[in-house]
C-alpha cells in the first residue's frame, strides 16, 4: 500500500460503496458534488467482457475528474483475466482497483465469483495476486493487447481516454488492489476468511456485516466486523465497515465501537448525498429540479447513450430521490417527455 491513495484519506474514512445498477458515472457525481464522500466506486464490470473490450463494460468505467480517489469495481474468477484488467483500468487513469467479493447475487456466485470465493480461498488469493502482478505489468511498461481478447477500436477508445486525462495520471503508476467481502456464505466464517484475505496484501479489505445467505436481509453483525478489524489492525491493512448506517453519527459510533478505519455507505446515500456530511448539509444546495438537471446533463453526455436510454436510468425518482416534493409524479412525466 506504498505510497497510495488510501494513505492520504483522513481518517475515518467515509465513503461511497458499490451498488450494481445504482452508483454509476451520474450518480457518483451528484454524491461527490453535494455530498463529497471521501472515495467512490463504480459498479461492478466483468473481466471477461472488459478483457473483450465489450462496450459495455468500458462505458461502465467512465468518470470524470470530480470524482477522484475513484476506484474501479471488478468481478469474475478467472485469475489470468483480471491480470488482464489490470492494465485496463491502470490505462483509464483510475486510482485503484477493487475486486468484488461478496455480491450474493445468483448469477454471479453460481459462477465462482463474488461471494462464492468465500469457499474458494486459493482461488481468492490467486486472483488478488494476478491482479497485483496486472498492475506491474503495466508499471513495467506492458501494452493493452498482451494477452488479451481487446479489438484496435477498444484499445484506441481505451488509449483516447487516456490521452484526456490529466498530465499525471497518463502516466504508468502503480494503483492499489483492494477486497470488497462479506463475513461468510452461509455462516459467518470471519475467523478463517479475513485471516486469509490478509496474507494476500491487499491495500483496503471492505468488509460487509451479512453473509451470502443473508443477502440484504436482517442486521448487519458489526460484533464480526469488529473481530476482522483486530485481524487488519494486527496486519496493517485498513479495514471499512459496510452495512446498515444510516447517517454520519452511525458511522462515527460504529468506527468508535469496533475499531474500523472506516466505513462505506450504500443505500443510506440513495436520495440522500447529505448522509456523507458532518451537519446533514453539503456546500451546494439540493434541490429536485437541479438533481434532475444534473444527472439528465450527465447521462445524455455519455457517449452511445440515448434519451430513452437515460429515461430508463433516471425514472426511478421516488425511489433515487425520495423526500423530495412530487418525486413519485416527477419520474413518469420525464419519463415520458424523453421518450417523445
Amino acid at each position: 500500500m506504498n505510497g497510495s491513495f488510501w494513505d492520504a484519506l483522513p481518517r475515518p474514512i467515509i465513503g461511497l460503496a458499490p451498488m450494481y445498477g445504482i452508483t454509476d458515472h451520474p450518480y457518483r457525481h451528484i454524491q461527490k458534488k453535494y455530498g463529497n464522500p471521501a472515495v467512490v466506486f463504480t459498479e461492478f464490470v466483468q473481466v471477461e467482457e472488459l478483457c473483450a473490450g465489450v462496450r459495455r463494460a468500458l462505458n461502465t468505467l467512465r468518470y470524470d475528474e470530480s470524482q477522484r480517489p475513484i476506484v474501479a469495481q471488478l468481478f469474475g474468477h478467472t485469475p489470468r483475466y483480471f491480470r488482464r484488467a489490470a492494465l485496463v483500468i491502470a490505462a483509464l487513469g483510475f486510482d485503484g482497483i477493487d475486486i468484488n467479493m461478496g455480491c450474493p447475487t445468483k448469477s454471479v456466485a453460481q459462477s465462482g465469483a463474488g461471494a462464492a470465493l468465500i469457499r474458494t480461498p486459493d482461488l481468492a488469493r490467486a486472483i488478488i495476486d494476478a491482479t497485483h502482478a496486472g498492475v506491474r505489468d503495466w508499471v513495467e511498461g506492458a501494452g493493452l493487447r498482451e494477452g488479451s481478447r481487446l479489438s484496435t477500436a477498444a484499445v484506441a477508445q481505451v488509449e483516447a481516454r487516456r490521452q484526456r486525462l490529466p498530465p499525471a495520471y497518463q502516466q504508468r503508476r502503480s494503483i492499489p488492489v483492494s477486497v470488497k467481502t462479506r463475513i461468510g456464505y452461509d455462516e459467518p466464517a470471519t475467523g478463517e476468511w479475513i485471516p486469509r484475505l490478509l496474507d494476500a496484501r491487499p491495500a483496503v479489505i471492505s468488509l460487509h456485516g451479512r453473509t451470502l445467505r443473508q443477502r440484504y436481509a436482517g442486521e448487519a453483525q458489526w460484533d464480526e466486523i469488529a473481530q476482522a478489524a483486530e485481524f487488519a489492525r494486527a496486519a496493517a491493512v485498513p479495514l471499512l465497515g459496510n452495512g446498515d448506517i444510516q447517517s454520519i453519527e452511525d458511522a462515527q459510533k460504529l468506527v468508535a465501537a469496533t475499531g474500523v478505519d472506516g466505513v462505506l455507505i450504500g443505500r443510506a446515500s440513495c436520495g440522500n448525498p447529505f448522509v456523507f456530511c458532518a451537519d446533514g448539509q453539503g456546500a451546494t444546495p439540493l434541490r429536485p429540479n437541479n438533481c434532475w438537471k444534473s444527472r439528465w446533463n450527465m447521462q445524455t453526455s455519455l457517449p452511445t447513450v440515448s434519451a430513452q436510454q437515460s429515461a430508463i436510468r433516471l425514472s426511478p425518482c421516488a425511489s433515487i430521490w425520495p423526500g423530495m416534493p412530487g418525486a413519485h409524479r416527477t419520474a413518469p412525466r420525464c419519463a415520458r417527455r424523453c421518450y417523445t
